[in-house]
């Protein structure tokens, strides 16, 4: 693009979202286009639109001068999905960041919701909080911040077992056609108008009866999930990303078209809720204990987490920091936390004797000078035991389980539970939330051994058993450290592998994906494919059908970075 037309690109953007919303600066830029854990590349612009009808009209614009866009929000990806990949693209990136695009529409009693772009996770919970509701996830291997949309785009979470991973077919959204048309499509089962501005604007000035609106036979959750779990003998994955059974439109797009907003349905809370913390050191009691509340339980436990003992201590360790500030101001205040951090990286990075990711390293000091954080008791099965699981428990289910965790453990000396009180079981629960930072933090405070993370997000069959032994011990060889948790009641499983520095972590992802490939696992299971995984043929499809130009998210799944995928 000559000097002209960049000049007059920038022209025009600035004069729809206004010279503060936007970022030229390659220094300014970084931030956004960086994935937390990988990815990363050089983008002409970013820009924060902060309505729908100026995203769709800076989309617009970005057609009309052949740019690559990125629908980006919180960019808490692990797989590099909302950010470049590289700079060998054929055209400038431009990131579109709609954190400004924050509105939550409670519909129907609150019983359904929808929400816009900006809308995170966390500010779901909280409006839903005083209708006694819930959303279909509450807790994340490291997307804390993550967005509603990017859940949806990305099919995430499931490890609530009840409400599912995050599905619908009503959503609000933009494609770029075969002819190079930008076409809005309404299916959020709402009459917003006809043009666009009208769309956009009856949307958010919620010009609409929101306790009438019509009930669909289209699927705002995925109703099926709790009922397909307990298929203990299945030779498939309960859930994993290119499951044709959960691709349709913004869900599972990754990207691939412009979603401004999303209608899906919400869920009662529990009117009594109990963690119990699970210890052993034989892997075969857990897998009869997932067998047994799969199969006998006629209520399910909301959650069923896996620990190795190398996240609860790689949690312990380097997720400490993160804890304390979670359990003392909550996920509130988090962004700030985020943004001073990033501030204070950019400003040290410009000092050249200072190390980089600085202030991870002054998280680390202060934590590691602090007391101890976590339960008495949960430290005390720590000591005994390399395998934990964490149950929550909720209504009719709490003495189920009970019962049966009483049954299993009485059969072995080296199977016990706890049945934990109210701020054990919160702490227990924020230990696995905050856990999924750790590999990253690992790297940055042993650079002399750690090379690259090798994160892999595996679905197993649902008749699964050999999970504990899986990677030969060559290939454990080359790691510098690993990590290992799970939904476990789903066999969906987190691998974090930080490998040793010198390593072509290329070459033993492959081996590892191939072994993969020979028990019939998925991958990934939840995250998408981003940058670091191919496509299976069926998701290609999927996304060339819904991006036939190749504009939105270029590159993704390792598919081709050029226009009309050349």
């Amino acid at each position: 693009m000559n000097n002209t037309s960049q000049s007059d690109f920038n022209s025009k953007i600035i004069s729809i979202a206004g010279r503060k919303n936007i970022l030229l600066d390659k220094n300014k830029t970084l931030f956004y286009s960086t994935g937390i854990r990988v990815g990363g590349g050089v983008v002409a612009m970013v820009v924060f639109p902060n309505d729908l009808f100026q995203l769709w009209q800076v989309l617009e614009e970005c057609i009309r001068h052949e740019k690559i866009i990125i629908m980006q929000a919180a960019n808490t990806g692990l797989t590099g999905g909302s950010t470049p990949d590289g700079n060998n693209y054929d055209r400038e990136i431009v990131i579109i960041n709609c954190l400004h695009i924050k509105q939550l529409i409670l519909i129907n009693s609150a019983s359904q919701v929808i929400a816009l772009p900006g809308t995170t996770l966390y500010d779901l919970e909280e409006k839903l909080l005083p209708f006694r509701r819930g959303p279909h996830s509450v807790i994340g291997s490291s997307c804390i911040g993550a967005s509603v949309i990017g859940g949806v785009c990305n099919n995430s979470g499931g490890n609530l077992v009840n409400r599912g991973p995050a599905y619908t077919e009503l959503s609000l959204y933009a494609r770029l056609n075969e002819l190079g048309k930008l076409e809005l499509v309404n299916h959020l089962g709402i009459n917003l108008g006809k043009s666009p501005r009208s769309i956009f604007t009856n949307l958010q000035a919620i010009n609409f009866n929101i306790q009438n609106v019509p009930d669909t036979e289209s699927l705002a959750s995925d109703k099926e999930y709790q009922f397909r779990v307990r298929d203990i003998n299945a030779s498939s994955p309960a859930r994993f990303n290119s499951d044709s059974r959960r691709l349709f439109e913004s869900s599972g797009c990754a990207g691939k078209i412009a979603v401004f907003a999303v209608r899906l349905d919400t869920f009662p809370l529990p009117e009594r809720e109990k963690v119990f913390f699970v210890g052993t050191n034989n892997a075969e009691h857990l897998t009869h204990l997932r067998e047994k509340i799969l199969t006998n339980m006629n209520s399910l436990p909301d959650m069923g987490e896996y620990m190795h003992f190398s996240y609860f201590d790689g949690s312990a360790k380097y997720c400490k920091d993160t804890f304390l500030f979670l359990k003392y101001f909550g996920t509130k205040y988090l962004p700030k936390l985020l943004e001073a951090k990033r501030y204070i990286d950019q400003l040290t990075g410009q000092v050249t004797f200072l190390p980089e990711n600085i202030s991870d390293r002054l998280m680390q000091f202060i934590a590691d000078i602090l007391p101890n954080h976590l339960p008495i008791r949960l430290l005390s099965f720590r000591k005994k035991f390399n395998y934990y699981m964490l149950l929550l428990a909720s209504n009719n289910s709490i003495e189920e389980m009970k019962l049966l965790l009483d049954i299993e453990t009485e059969k072995s000396e080296d199977f016990e539970y706890i049945e934990c009180t109210e701020s054990e079981g919160k702490d227990a629960l924020l230990h696995r939330y905050v856990a999924g930072a750790a590999p990253a933090r690992y790297k940055i405070l042993n650079p002399d051994l750690a090379g690259d993370l090798l994160p892999l997000d595996i679905a197993f069959p649902r008749n699964f058993k050999d999970w504990d032994q899986l990677l030969p011990q060559d290939i454990l060889n080359e790691m510098s450290d690993s990590f290992e948790m799970a939904h476990f009641l789903c066999m969906v499983f987190h691998l974090d592998f930080v490998v040793k520095k010198g390593v072509d972590s290329k070459l033993l992802k492959e081996k590892i994906l191939k072994f993969l490939d020979s028990i019939n696992a998925k991958y990934p299971a939840e995250h998408n494919v981003g940058h670091l995984y191919k496509a299976e043929k069926s998701l290609e499809v999927f996304y060339r059908e819904l991006d036939p130009t190749n504009t939105f998210n270029s590159g993704i799944g390792k598919m081709s970075k050029r226009k009309n995928y050349q």
